[in-house]
């Protein structure tokens, strides 16, 4: 593995870590929006969305046969491949003043847990910091080297 291909694995994945901290962060926004969308007239509240990562190589042969290859500098890291809604159920709340109530004084809230978004919040930004830090190492090497150059 060059050093090129590490700087583009580790850009790689800051991009996806920061989109995934920029979807946890609409989540935490919306977690109390009862009418993020109308379905048959009717308000629905907003879903929590997730994001879904792949390699940028899904195969292994392809994989191998790149490390085979020297000169080969096929793309490798991460990549976004999909952001899904969460399809828990909606979390009814009494409330019967409220103008989203159903018949009952129910009314249903999104299904965005604070304390999981947190959770996952700090996940995402130690995966980020992670990557600084390797991009950073891969750096500090190329320096290293022109120094030796000297």
């Amino acid at each position: 593995m060059n050093l090129n291909s590490s700087f583009g694995i580790s850009a790689s994945g800051l991009t996806a870590q920061r989109l995934r901290m920029d979807v946890i962060s609409s989540n935490i926004a919306n977690a109390e929006t009862t009418r993020a969308s109308v379905v048959n007239g009717q308000a629905v509240p907003y879903r929590r969305k997730m994001v879904v990562f792949s390699p940028n190589e899904s195969n292994f042969a392809n994989m191998l046969q790149a490390q085979m290859d020297k000169g080969n500098s096929s793309a490798r890291g991460v990549k976004v491949t999909a952001i899904q809604e969460d399809s828990a159920p909606f979390k009814p709340v009494y409330n019967p003043s409220h103008p989203d109530a159903d018949a009952e004084g129910y009314v249903y809230m999104p299904n965005v847990d604070m304390t999981k978004e947190m959770v996952d919040l700090i996940s995402a930004s130690h995966s980020y910091n992670a990557n600084v830090t390797a991009l950073n190492a891969s750096k500090a090497m190329v320096m290293k080297a022109l120094e030796i150059g000297r």
